[in-house]
This record gives C-alpha cells, sequence and structure tokens, in this order.
C-alpha cells in the first residue's frame, strides 16, 4: 500500500508474509532473479500450533521445524526451473541407466530422482539472526547441508535487513509493468514486528543505519501480552494463533475503517499528555515523563511500561471491567504505541535535517514493515 504525502513523500506499508515469525515458521523460498525483474517458483510456509502456551514456545517451534522443513525442501525441488539442453549451466549428456556420471556444462545443473532436468541454484540463502537460536538452528543446518550437496556458496541473512529490502522484492515481482525497482534508495524503515522495533535508514543494499530501536521489548510483543490482558478468555481460547495483535485490532474496531476517528495531536505537548478515559484510567505515553523530561527526546523506544500499566487497569479494578471498558483499553494501547512509533520518526527526520539537510532532503519514502505494519489503525496514522 502506498499513501502519497507532501511531495513525493511515500509510505510503504507491507506486512510479509516471507519473514515474519521466523522462530515458530518454517518457510521456503524458490527465487530467480533476471535483471531487476525477478520470479518466485515456489513459496511456502508451515507454522507451529503454539496456541496452547499463548505464545511461542522454543521446544514445539523447534519440533515443527525439525518435522517440516526437509519436506518443504522436498516439494520445493520439484518446483526448480527446467534447464535447457546446449546452453551453460544445462546438462549435456545423461546416462539414464546410472552407469555413467551426469555430465554438466558449468556445473549448474541437476537432475531428479524422475529424471526430470532442473537447474541447480545459484547460492542459498538463509536466516542467520535475529531471532530464537535453536529455531535458527535448524534452518542453518538444513541450507548448509544444501549449499554443501549442491557445492554453492551459503548467502547468511539479517532477519531485519530482509524486513527493509522485501518491499523491493515485491515490486521486483511485479511483472505488470516494466518500471524500476521500488523503493528507490534512500528510504528510512519502520520495523515493527513482536522481536524487533527498529527505525532504519537505508542507503543502498549493504548500508543500513539504526537510527532508534526499543530498550525493552518490542511493539509487537507489547501489544501481544496487552491483548492477553485485555481481551475476554473466551476469545482468546478460541483463537487458533499467538499473535494476538490482529485480535486485539478485530475486537477494538469489528466494523469499517471510519469507526478509527483518529485525529493526530497537533502540538507535541498534546501529544505527551495523558487523556484520561471515563473509566478513571490514562496511559502515559513512553518516555514522555522520565525525570524532567530527560528522554522525552530520546531516539529510542519503550513499550514495556504500556504493557505493565494495562495489567494494573485490570487487575487492580475496583469494579468489573466490562466489554466497552475492554474495546476503550485496546483502543487507547494501540493509540499510544503507534504514536510513539511515530513520534520517533518524526523526530528522526527532524535531526537528519538539522545534522545532515542533503541526506534528509533525499528521503522520499517510508517503508512500515514487519507483522505489526498489518493493522489498519497504524496505516490510519
Amino acid at each position: 500500500m502506498v499513501t502519497e504525502f507532501t511531495g513525493d513523500f511515500q509510505l510503504y506499508c507491507h506486512r510479509e508474509a516471507k519473514i515474519s515469525k521466523i522462530s515458530k515458521t518454517s518457510m521456503l523460498a524458490i527465487l530467480e532473479k533476471n535483471d531487476a525483474a525477478a520470479v518466485l517458483h515456489f513459496h511456502e510456509k508451515i507454522t507451529a500450533d503454539n496456541s496452547q502456551y499463548r505464545g511461542i514456545h522454543p521446544i514445539a517451534s523447534l519440533d515443527s521445524h525439525q518435522g517440516n522443513l526437509a519436506k518443504l525442501v522436498n516439494k520445493a525441488i520439484a518446483s526448480l526451473p527446467r534447464a535447457a539442453h546446449g546452453i551453460p549451466g544445462a546438462l549435456t549428456t545423461i546416462e539414464r541407466s546410472g552407469e555413467e556420471d551426469t555430465d554438466m556444462d558449468s556445473g549448474s545443473g541437476s537432475m531428479l530422482a524422475n529424471g526430470v532436468d532442473v537447474k541447480k541454484p545459484d547460492f542459498i540463502s538463509v536466516t542467520r539472526g535475529p531471532g530464537m537460536r535453536s529455531s535458527l538452528s535448524a534452518g542453518l543446518d538444513l541450507a548448509k547441508g544444501l549449499a554443501v550437496a549442491w557445492q554453492v556458496p551459503l548467502v547468511g541473512v539479517n532477519h531485519m535487513q530482509a524486513h527493509a529490502l522485501t518491499p523491493r522484492l515485491v515490486s521486483a515481482l511485479d511483472q505488470r509493468t516494466r518500471h524500476p525497482v521500488a523503493p528507490a534508495f534512500p528510504f528510512l524503515s519502520l520495523l515493527v514486528s513482536g522481536g524487533h522495533t527498529l527505525l532504519v535508514h537505508s542507503q543502498d543494499l549493504i548500508q543500513h543505519k539504526i537510527l532508534a530501536s526499543t530498550t525493552d521489548i518490542a511493539v509487537g510483543e507489547a501489544i501481544d501480552k496487552m491483548a492477553r490482558t485485555i481481551l475476554p478468555d473466551k476469545l482468546l481460547e478460541e483463537s487458533r494463533d499467538t499473535m494476538y495483535g490482529p485480535l486485539i485490532e478485530r475486537f477494538a474496531f469489528p466494523g469499517e475503517s471510519s469507526e478509527y476517528n483518529y485525529t493526530a495531536p497537533v502540538t507535541r505537548e498534546k501529544e505527551l499528555a495523558r487523556k484520561p478515559s471515563s473509566w478513571g484510567w490514562a496511559y502515559g505515553p513512553p518516555l514522555a515523563e522520565t525525570k524532567k523530561g530527560s528522554r522525552a527526546k530520546a531516539m529510542e523506544f519503550s513499550f514495556s511500561g504500556l504493557a505493565s500499566a494495562t495489567e494494573r487497569f485490570v487487575q487492580k479494578a475496583d469494579h468489573e471491567v466490562t466489554l466497552p471498558e475492554r474495546v476503550d483499553l485496546s483502543k487507547e494501547a494501540m493509540r499510544v504505541s503507534f504514536e510513539h512509533l511515530a513520534s520517533r520518526v518524526v523526530m528522526g527526520l527532524n535531526n537528519m535535517k538539522r545534522d545532515d539537510p542533503i541526506a534528509e532532503s533525499a528521503i522520499r519514502t517510508l517503508v512500515v514493515s514487519g507483522g505489526v505494519a498489518s493493522n489498519q489503525y497504524l496505516k490510519v496514522m
């Protein structure tokens, strides 16, 4: 999704299936690149069922990886593009009797058990981190085995760098029109997921500068924790997923987007002020009430205080917390969380304008990427 702002500034809100929740999801893709265009030959994922734990369980996730990764590879290999004989990279002599080794032009072809000749991958890429070590190890071990068997390079991919660059992959996969890959460098990325919250300045494919990161927990983890506190137990029990962000959004806004009814604060003072509810509670914006306001302008994120405040509002209430109050809590928890994200984007741009006006003027795009980017309320903001 692209939304136009002043001038030609653009916002990309992208929720990529490819690299979300890597700790519990086994995922495999076969991608072929030609100049600026790309073709996705295979893409499939299997997600571990962690619903009984109401969160990601390391052992359950590891068992799912170990039980499913090889099956995915076996299925994916059948989707490798066919090799063409007589050209570099194709099989030129095949002895189907099995008495003679396969002869290849350049070592970049392979033959499946059913006799079909396919192109051998040029390299194997695999998520190397950040993430849960046990889950990462399962993928790394399998990828190393494939790289050795095919005698091709192994490329370790940073999970967050992949988040930042996925919109460019989506652009390259769009074959309907011939156009330069978008977004063009340089651009800002707000990477928001269950494990990470980062504001990144991307200058090219391999040059990325972190402008702000969380000092405690990620925004996605905070929303999951607040959802477990706010949502009725029955709703949580009926959910087959432990990603409670979509669940709390549907609970807060069951209808159309017009229900969001959001108006951005017009001044910094209003942004940092508490907004008392009719129920007697009020969230304090993160970092707004630190000693002498020392961290109010810090280029960092903090969400643990919001999760703790939600627990106090619900568990220490002197009245029964009704369904309408829980709806209001859901809306306010998301509002304060997302305004905190937006404030650091604005501050980051202002800091760049002050310190390096040329670099700031070159940025025309903000990419919002990761699981939390699918939240419609965040897009409204």
